[in-house]
């Protein structure tokens, strides 16, 4: 993943990074983010590294997913070391190693897969 990306993982468009407060109103958590001049889709950055990208660049439909995958797999674990054997195991039932086990890298064919396993685990 590239953690400066300067092109858009989704339309080929050229990619800004940029303040924040263009997408939110006001700066927001980095107060910074990497932007697609093209399809308008978007990315924020970590705090303490505002140049680094916190995952790929999502528009509304994959953003709509991350807060749905998030919704479920938050209710399932409440220590780090539980949300360590979450990840270990949702990575499983994907087939990806669990460094790459990050919603943020997803694209919305990894989204929907992971949201159809979170949904199966929660209707146990």
């Amino acid at each position: 993943m590239n953690k400066q990306p300067i092109i858009c993982n989704l339309c080929g468009g050229r990619v800004i990074y940029t303040t924040n407060d263009t997408i939110y109103g006001k700066k927001y958590g980095s107060g910074y983010c990497y932007y697609c001049k093209e399809c308008g889709a978007y990315v924020g950055t970590h705090k303490p590294r505002p140049k680094e990208a916190l995952g790929i660049l999502a528009n509304a439909k994959m953003r709509e997913m991350k807060k749905k995958c998030h919704a479920i797999f938050d209710t399932l674990w409440n220590t780090p070391q539980e949300r360590k054997k979450c990840y270990k195991a949702l990575a499983e039932k994907l087939s990806i190693s669990v460094d790459e086990c990050h919603f943020g890298y997803f694209d919305i064919d990894m989204l929907n897969k992971a949201y159809e396993i979170l949904k199966e685990v929660t209707t146990r």
